[in-house]
């Protein structure tokens, strides 16, 4: 059960081999950053051991690097629409900034995939968008399927990532440097550390000239909310929020799963954790906390299923002297799933009022149905310091974002073509 979940684990029965163990345990927790398992059993936990002596990281084979780096570089330059595009594992391995410079150096389109959303914060110039498939941009999808080279770094092939793709990754095109291992084409590098891949190509590369194909402009994404007394879209939250970014700064924000999480996608590419791959409810609120708690003021956006379920944990702000903005998204309704289950009555649900729960538990609470009052209780709440915000963003039923909409569309057309294949 636990390798399936964990780099590496020891159950450590023995007083003479348990330091050892430990320490190769907790090597492989500081190299991969995933979880390890150390069992103690019972009637050991009061063994006296020898101290455990740190053991040193594990480089990639100097000769090794070379031949990869020198390849990798090989096919690049041979390319005529090479793209890169990055994933969770360079924040696990630290190497962002590195990457940042590398594609800088080498002059290649850079997208992220959805699950790697909110990479590169600090380096807009980088990140050309987010590669969404069928639901997303479609210059940054061409982009993508398109190329005749992908770099993928620090990428984790899932459905999540990839499942509306028009075009299946092929390995003729595809180069994946993931869990210390780099697959080139049909053969494999193994034991090669992203940090030392990167450092490999940094040194080899030479300045490359902008590529013909390269895009001309970065994803766009909606601004300029009409300030009216017209009814609130979940894309006009993203308008919103881009407005009030462009206002006040950039803040880091988290999400629950649902309509928010895709209209994340429509905000300004910043720091933005979210339950992308397992889609729990009732991570947002609970992230937002944790990110508040670090010393930053996020803006979280929630749903109002998320919100029964975890909603309330706001109620420690007050203890914590924590601030953060949360949006709620109230539609009254479990609108994720009727779109794939329009038929279904289940998805309708009561009006709970959300905002006025707010000053019991120490916070304030505002109630929006017009783009003019998002708008306004937006730069109060920025303003706001000391307590909580939640702005309780009413909503139509059977209205989502542009982005779902589209996720929902491409995800019908992939069905039916697999239903036909």
């Amino acid at each position: 059960m636990f390798k399936e979940i964990t780099c590496d684990q020891a159950v450590l029965g023995d007083p003479a081999t348990a330091p050892a163990q430990i320490a190769r345990v907790l090597r492989s927790a500081r190299e991969m950053s995933l979880p390890v398992y150390l069992e103690f059993p019972r009637d050991m936990v009061a063994a006296e051991v020898e101290p455990v002596v740190a053991l040193p990281p594990r480089h990639a084979d100097t000769g090794a690097l070379a031949e990869c780096a020198g390849e990798i570089l090989e096919r690049i330059e041979a390319a005529t629409e090479p793209v890169v595009v990055v994933d969770v594992e360079i924040r696990r391995y630290g190497v962002e900034n590195q990457i940042a410079a590398l594609v800088r150096k080498l002059n290649l389109p850079l997208v992220t995939t959805f699950m790697g959303r909110g990479l590169l914060e600090h380096a807009p110039d980088v990140v050309a968008g987010t590669y969404l498939g069928a639901a997303g941009d479609p210059a940054i999808t061409r982009l993508i399927e398109d190329a005749d080279l992908v770099l993928m770094l620090g990428v984790i092939l899932s459905d999540t990532n990839f499942a509306l793709s028009n075009r299946a990754p092929d390995p003729r095109r595809t180069i994946l440097a993931s869990s210390r291992e780099v697959q080139i084409g049909y053969h494999r590098f193994r034991d090669m550390p992203l940090a030392d891949l990167i450092k490999g190509l940094e040194a080899r590369a030479n300045p490359n000239a902008p590529w013909p194909h390269q895009p001309k402009q970065r994803s766009v994404y909606p601004r300029g909310l009409p300030i009216d007394d017209a009814p609130i879209s979940p894309s006009n939250v993203s308008a919103a929020i881009n407005d009030l970014f462009d206002r006040h700064g950039k803040m880091p924000m988290t999400s629950d799963i649902g309509d928010c999480l895709f209209t994340a996608m429509e905000i300004d590419n910043t720091a933005l954790a979210a339950p992308g791959y397992y889609a729990g409810m009732g991570f947002g609120v609970p992230a937002g906390i944790g990110v508040a708690a670090t010393g930053l003021r996020p803006l979280i956006l929630v749903g109002d299923g998320a919100f029964q379920m975890t909603g309330w944990e706001l109620g420690n702000c007050r203890r914590y002297g924590l601030d953060p903005i949360v949006v709620l998204f109230n539609n009254k309704s479990w609108e994720m799933l009727r779109v794939f289950q329009p038929e279904s009555h289940f998805n309708d649900l009561d009006d709970w009022h959300f905002a006025d729960i707010a000053a019991p538990i120490g916070g304030v609470g505002e109630r929006v149905t017009t783009r003019r009052e998002l708008a306004a209780a937006l730069d109060r709440a920025v303003n706001r310091r000391g307590q909580f915000s939640l702005i309780e963003v009413m909503l139509p039923r059977r209205v989502t974002s542009d982005t779902l909409a589209r996720f929902v569309s491409g995800f019908k057309s992939v069905r039916e073509r697999t239903a036909k294949a």
